[in-house]
């Protein structure tokens, strides 16, 4: 098995995910066709791997690619990318997509436990205060309102997003900078737009930049995370809206039913929503992303896939008796089955 490309002769790398073919950090197959190539990530060239060790690979890779979450595919090519690191490049018919739900539990259940974490050290401070303020004779009600103060503007008043605006200038959003976010859809607005700041200070954006932007707000607002249950409540918003993507395009209801009575919120107010709600715009805004960050190369890697497929049944063929290919065409074209 090589491990150096034939054309640049730099190292192709490792993976620890195929124990048949630890050689590559991307590779790209074609289950229909049989063939695996490791993509050199210096010059980008595919190295077209022996026909004697790419079988169980190339099932391994199919196997792999349909559990993993983190892809994207147009009608000929796919791409893959695995927690591991490895990337995956499928050739053939695209299978079809899955929301990555595995991906957030981790994440917003570390931000949950910070916040607690956070909470509790608040709370023992708050205790040392009280019993230090009865002591020197200070009313209890008093303390409790300086504490919520104190509290209140270190919580709202830390800096949490930063973004530019049009003009180029670095905008430091904190909390309560947040707290009055909105996001319009196409349908609503006639283009994404984002809305930030406070009462009179709001700051909007168009386009593509509101819905990036958007991505870096969101985890600013759900800062403190959320329970399995509640991301699980997330998942399923998203999958009931068919995907991440029509989850976007559908924008935040209007109203909900809250404690048996209907509740109304302006147009795209992200703050007035449950948590469930604002977990999964998050999780949908960074799947949208990624998407498209991932479809930029789609087009590059369907061009070299082109090129190499030519080199290696070129390859192949060299391999098989003369007019085996003829002979397989021949039986295919009649619809016989050959053994």
């Amino acid at each position: 098995m090589y491990s150096t490309c034939m054309f640049c002769n730099r190292s192709l790398g490792e993976n620890e995910v195929l124990e048949t073919f630890p050689i590559g950090r991307r590779l790209a197959f074609d289950a229909g066709r049989g063939r695996l190539w490791v993509v050199c990530t210096r010059c980008a060239r595919w190295n077209l791997s022996p026909i004697e060790e790419r079988w169980e690979a190339v099932e391994a890779c199919e196997r792999l690619y349909r559990e993993t979450r983190t892809r994207v595919s147009t009608d000929n090519i796919g791409l893959a990318r695995l927690r591991e690191g490895l990337e995956l490049v499928r050739i053939g018919r695209p299978v079809s997509d899955e929301f990555a739900a595995w991906r957030y539990g981790d994440q917003f259940g570390r931000r949950r436990r910070r916040a607690i974490a956070y909470g509790v050290a608040g709370t023992a401070v708050l205790g040392a205060f009280l019993v230090g303020g009865a002591a020197v004779g200070v009313a209890g009600s008093g303390l409790m309102s300086q504490w919520g103060n104190i509290i209140n503007i270190v919580v709202n008043g830390r800096t949490r997003v930063r973004i530019r605006s049009d003009e180029g200038k670095v905008l430091k959003l904190k909390g309560w900078d947040l707290q009055r976010t909105r996001l319009l859809t196409p349908a609503q607005a006639g283009d994404w737009q984002l809305e930030v700041g406070r009462k009179g200070k709001e700051r909007v954006f168009s386009g593509e930049r509101a819905l990036g932007y958007a991505g870096k707000v969101m985890p600013g607002i759900n800062e403190a995370g959320g329970s399995p249950r509640v991301v699980q409540e997330a998942v399923e918003r998203i999958e009931a809206a068919g995907g991440p993507e029509p989850f976007l395009l559908t924008g935040l209801p209007e109203s909900d039913m809250s404690r048996g009575r209907m509740r109304h919120k302006p147009a795209g107010m992200v703050n007035k929503h449950p948590r469930s709600t604002k977990l999964a715009l998050e999780m949908a805004l960074h799947e949208e992303q990624e998407r498209r960050a991932m479809e930029g190369e789609l087009w590059l890697l369907e061009i070299a896939w082109k090129e190499a497929e030519e080199i290696a049944a070129i390859s192949d063929s060299l391999l098989l008796p003369e007019g085996t290919t003829d002979f397989i065409e021949s039986h295919r074209e009649s619809g016989a089955h050959v053994s």
